[in-house]
């Protein structure tokens, strides 16, 4: 059984819970059982055993991602750089040959 969190309207407020289900169909099935159908507002998510991250840890998890997005540019960049130079020797020599 895995765990998913799901979100079902009840009386017009949005309320989320967990459910123990085999797979995504089977829970948002066990939840429109149990609510009502058409209850289940979004997809269930599932849930690792450990505990979802906190906000702040998916701000610093975003904030990882940005950083390596970043570097990767730069690496990118200084690439580019490097190659133009190359290029610009290059056509210096050709031109004085």
């Amino acid at each position: 059984m895995n765990k998913y969190l799901v979100a079902i309207r009840i009386k017009s407020q949005v309320v989320k819970t967990i459910i123990y289900a085999d797979s995504v169909i089977h829970a948002k099935l066990l939840g429109e059982w149990h609510y009502g159908i058409g209850s289940v507002t979004n997809t269930p998510t599932k849930l690792d055993e450990t505990h979802p991250p906190t906000p702040e840890q998916q701000r610093v998890n975003q904030l990882k991602q940005q950083l390596d997005t970043a570097r990767l540019q730069q690496k990118r960049s200084k690439l580019n750089q490097q190659q133009v130079k190359l290029n610009q020797q290059r056509s210096k020599l050709l031109s004085k040959s």
